[in-house]
């Protein structure tokens, strides 16, 4: 009979947590129910290719900076008018629109749920096994113009092309007269049919130019970033403005005595 002693310092050196940890009460079953090796040793693979998946996705999930509970389960989709679930779940599932490098734009105004339909999309991205950076788009100029400083910025746009798809979130706050923000454009250009990008804003296309340069730049990113494109619009009441209506509504209501 093989001495099995060894085997836990084996699994370790080969860095095979999950067997380590079930491989006792697997081969336990096994032996009651007699089991073929060829299961066993199925069983135990399959263990660890599962954990290996679980933790790679909750890896994939911290380093995406995604808020937190901004997911389909939480998404009213009632109070969101015009927005078909289905389809948001089918971007949500992933499939040609991340393969192709496709973009996805969210326009409406303030408070009508934008960030919240592509932080949903976003985590079942994930969950389907894709790379997702979100973030600020303000936070994303200050990035490359430090990159551009240090002349580095050609370098710090290779790096994001491990993400799948990079969220630009309120991508309307971005002033060109606060920040030189060509560097957006840079990032537009690069990721251009190769990577996707999801961009969020309150003001239509024709407001863009508060942003870029000049008019020129701006006709040239919205361009790209529209040629392949999902776009939705999100047009409906705020949810912000109905949540304080309901609260005050209810702090009116009197009180039983």
């Amino acid at each position: 009979m093989t001495d099995t002693t060894a085997l836990p310092s084996f699994l370790t050196a080969l860095r095979l947590p999950s067997i380590a940890r079930n491989w006792k009460r697997i081969t336990d079953t096994a032996d009651r129910d007699g089991w073929p090796a060829a299961r066993v040793l199925a069983t135990l693979l399959e263990l660890e290719v599962a954990e290996r998946a679980s933790r790679r996705i909750q890896r994939h999930r911290d380093q995406s900076e995604l808020p937190a509970g901004k997911t389909f389960a939480t998404f009213d989709f009632a109070a969101a008018p015009g927005v078909r679930k289905q389809h948001l779940l089918a971007l949500g599932a992933g499939g040609d629109w991340i393969n192709n490098g496709d973009n996805l734009l969210v326009l409406g105004q303030s408070g009508t749920g934008k960030s919240h339909a592509v932080c949903a999309i976003c985590h079942a991205i994930i969950d389907a096994g894709r790379r997702v950076l979100f973030t600020r788009t303000t936070d994303m100029v200050q990035r490359l113009q430090t990159a551009r400083r240090e002349l580095a910025l050609a370098s710090a746009l290779d790096k994001l092309d491990k993400y799948e798809l990079i969220v630009l979130d309120d991508l309307s706050y971005v002033r060109k007269d606060q920040a030189e923000t060509s560097v957006l454009f840079e990032l537009i250009a690069h990721r251009y049919e190769r990577h996707s990008i999801a961009i969020t804003a309150n003001q239509p296309f024709s407001a863009w130019n508060e942003v870029f340069p000049d008019a020129a730049m701006t006709a040239a990113a919205v361009d790209r970033l529209v040629h392949h494109a999902t776009i939705i619009e999100m047009n409906g009441d705020s949810f912000r403005k109905r949540f304080a209506i309901r609260r005050a509504t209810k702090d009116d209501e009197p009180t039983s005595k």
